[in-house]
């Protein structure tokens, strides 16, 4: 009911339908989740229709054309491997017929069982020399992940062209 004279906005029925429209567009607004890049969903704990949490996880987004590798390298292999060389990697996916490229671009600070939630505790006095290996990461050619797209937690043989000055 309008009363004549007067602004809708002042209207009661009228601000109450303008209340309920802002907080349905709002509603609405939160149902879209932008990814800050491309990539494809993996890990999605989340199912149409259902509410959730702020800072609640909801899926993880893997890049598919900024991609790298951490090959795992035994420490004997690494005296030569600097930052900025060359590695010519195969894929168990694709076979040996396609080969990806890539840089060196950094080596862990440390090994992987020394991160390791529950690292490896010698008490016996039976000490025995153990070959450690040593993450490397290399950045793969974003053109070539584009014609042949990897995943995460795929298998491939890396090899460091450790000639080449990094």
């Amino acid at each position: 009911m309008l009363i004549a004279g007067t602004p809708a906005e002042q209207n009661p029925e009228v601000a109450a339908a303008r209340a309920r429209l802002d907080a349905a567009q709002l509603a609405l607004s939160r149902t879209v989740i932008r990814a800050p890049i491309d990539g494809v969903v993996s890990k999605k704990s989340v199912q149409v229709g259902q509410q959730v949490q702020v800072g609640a996880p909801l899926m993880a987004v893997v890049p598919t054309s900024d991609a790298y590798v951490d090959a795992n390298f035994k420490e004997v292999q690494l005296k030569k491997v600097a930052i900025g060389q060359p590695v010519t990697l195969t894929s168990d996916l694709y076979g040996g017929g396609v080969k990806f490229h890539g840089v060196v671009k950094g080596l862990s600070g440390g090994t992987g069982s020394a991160f390791s939630l529950i690292p490896a505790q010698n008490a016996s006095g039976n000490w025995i020399k153990v070959v450690q290996r040593l993450p490397v990461r290399i950045q793969l050619d974003p053109k070539e992940l584009q014609q042949h797209p990897l995943r995460v937690g795929l298998s491939m043989k890396a090899s460091i062209d450790v000639a080449k000055a990094g």
